[in-house]
């Protein structure tokens, strides 16, 4: 597949970037501050993609981990990190659709799902959120990462540039849609924190990536032309829209 119509995320990855939501560390950091995770907790991370956060999150809370996603080649790459990491023990990798999770009821202490939900239109949204609800423990926690809208809806132009600048199909909401789906669907409180998106922002780069790992994702971004001209639309896109477009985390919890 050609780097132009990959969809974003699979285009960054492939520049060497690792931390591939739209809030980057500081939205995971929030939200598994609220987790209570410890070596006893049973965990679901839902698109895991290449495991990053199912990796850090077992080395340092000793948590069992099932993490799902669709893609092969992902879950390929996350199976050699979770192998190289020596957590072969403590997460069992799955390909899955997160429409219908191979899983029984009230299973999992929390599940996890960064980056997904924004990719799908409401309807399909509350489907899902619903089946994440479905595998979680009465009080049991939903941690989630998205696109979040500061103001009113995008106008056409501003929405279709978005959707070809990631090559997905891309739905962001407001904060208070955002709860209200939560809320709709089976949980009882939902926490938020929101702020600027650092997937494609230099200090985002450096803060999720190291000096090293940004400089490493700037020269390939820039080092040819069919790199250099994706690239450089999506750093431009999301800087031009950088006051309309957030990321925010929400911690819900069931019923």
């Amino acid at each position: 597949m050609s780097d132009s119509t990959r969809a974003g995320h699979t285009f960054l990855a492939s520049l060497g970037k690792t931390r591939l939501r739209p809030g980057g560390k500081e939205a995971t950091e929030w939200f598994i501050s609220r987790a209570g995770l410890d070596p006893h907790s049973r965990v679901l991370e839902v698109a895991c993609n290449r495991a990053t956060t199912s990796t850090e999150l077992a080395a340092r809370f000793g948590c069992s981990i099932y993490a799902v996603d669709m893609d092969k080649e992902a879950l390929h790459v996350a199976r050699q990190r979770i192998r190289t990491a020596g957590l072969s023990d403590k997460i069992q990798l799955i390909e899955a659709n997160a429409t219908r999770l191979p899983f029984p009821d009230n299973c999992f202490d929390v599940v996890i799902n960064e980056a997904m939900l924004t990719m799908y239109a409401d309807k399909a949204k509350t489907k899902l959120v619903r089946e994440y609800c479905r595998v979680l423990k009465p009080g049991g926690i939903l941690l989630t990462h998205d696109i979040m809208l500061t103001d009113k809806k995008l106008s056409k132009t501003v929405d279709d540039d978005l959707q070809k600048v990631v090559k997905s199909n891309v739905s962001p909401m407001s904060r208070q849609e955002w709860k209200a789906l939560f809320l709709n669907a089976g949980f009882d409180s939902v926490q938020t924190q929101h702020g600027a998106m650092s997937l494609m922002s230099p200090q985002g780069l450096v803060r999720d990536e190291g000096i090293l790992g940004a400089a490493r994702i700037l020269f390939n971004g820039l080092k040819n032309r069919e790199n250099r001209s994706r690239f450089l639309g999506m750093f431009r896109y999301f800087h031009a829209q950088r006051h309309r477009l957030n990321y925010i985390a929400c911690c819900s919890q069931k019923k």
